[in-house]
């Protein structure tokens, strides 16, 4: 899809706008956000992404359309993942409940404008390089197999670590020890000192990174035009925030869901190499955006429903009454050797 200077400007001065009504009427003011505003909003951002998906499908035609839903659907899979992090980010520098919306908030605005600077750099290289999907399709497959590994070790003893520019930041500015409402700054004694609110706001951010090198690859898998790539990542980035506060007390019953996102980055690594095998002149079947679209769906929903199942039914276990065992059972001979 050929986009101009004209659609770009009024695309990013459009999500920006969205961006300052949602800061405006959502973020301005530190709360607990309930569960009915979480789902008003999340609602909003989907409902958003759909129109524009749909708005693609009338002005550029069905291939922009289906490749811009298989990519947002598929980085809001991938960001869902993201949120057990966050969890463990806001447990870890114990983030007042009434400004974790707003640590979210500029967290997520962080990770996209670096995740904007990934997505040209992808751009460039792939336009570039044909054969560098051998390398995204590689990447794509370690990276499902690894998930899958991480998911059969967990402990469930998970805690965040910090990552070298958060170390960094630290050890050469001095913090609080305390939050000072949503001030990024103060000064004692004459020092400008950072508060924790800023901290864990950039490790909101920088963290986020980390996930982009498997978001970012797998979504070029799926459409090579920067303008999808970027607004899709934009759609699904941007409702994050109100997602957070709507699942996050279902996060614990996703426990397949490490399995169906191997499953869906997997998938997308093979399609990578069909596609480079092609490019170079090798006649193999490549994997078209509505079987893509239906295989990413498809594994979420089976995901969803198995996670779901399985939650339940450790629940039903662990509320099980149990067998009272007679005195003196398993205590290694009880009061048999007196």
């Amino acid at each position: 899809m050929d986009t101009s200077l004209t659609v770009w400007g009024l695309t990013i001065v459009g999500l920006s706008a969205l961006i300052a009504v949602d800061f405006l009427v959502g973020g301005r003011k530190p709360h607990e956000v309930s569960l009915k505003e979480a789902g008003i909003w999340s609602a909003v951002w989907v409902t958003l992404a759909c129109l524009f998906g749909f708005g693609l499908l009338l002005f550029a035609g069905g291939q922009p359309s289906g490749e811009f839903f298989a990519g947002f659907i598929t980085e809001k899979s991938l960001s869902v993942d993201n949120l057990f992090v966050f969890v463990l980010i806001m447990a870890k520098f114990a983030v007042p409940t009434a400004y974790q919306q707003r640590v979210l908030m500029v967290g997520v605005l962080i990770a996209l404008v670096l995740r904007t600077i990934f997505i040209g750099a992808g751009a460039a290289i792939t336009a570039t390089f044909s054969w560098v999907f051998y390398l995204f399709g590689a990447f794509l497959v370690w990276t499902a197999w690894k998930l899958i590994q991480e998911a059969r070790g967990q402990s469930g003893q998970e805690e965040f670590e910090e990552n070298r520019f958060l170390k960094m930041v630290e050890r050469r500015f001095p913090a609080t020890d305390t939050y000072h409402g949503t001030q990024l700054f103060v000064v004692r004694q004459g020092r400008r000192l950072i508060t924790p609110m800023l901290v864990v706001m950039l490790a909101i951010g920088t963290t986020d990174v980390l996930f982009a090198l498997d978001s970012i690859p797998a979504i070029f898998g799926l459409t090579q035009d920067p303008y999808i790539v970027f607004t899709a990542n934009a759609f699904a980035l941007m409702g994050l925030r109100q997602l957070y506060f709507l699942i996050g007390g279902l996060l614990k019953k996703l426990v397949h869901l490490s399995y169906g996102l191997s499953v869906i980055l997997g998938f997308i690594g093979v399609k990578l190499v069909l596609h480079a095998l092609h490019e170079s002149g090798v006649h193999v079947p490549e994997i078209g955006i509505p079987v893509s679209l239906g295989v990413i769906c498809t594994v979420l929903a089976v995901t969803t429903v198995t996670s779901l199942r399985a939650s339940s039914r450790q629940r039903a276990g662990d509320g099980a009454p149990r067998q009272e065992e007679p005195v003196g059972a398993g205590s290694g001979g009880g009061t048999a050797g007196q």
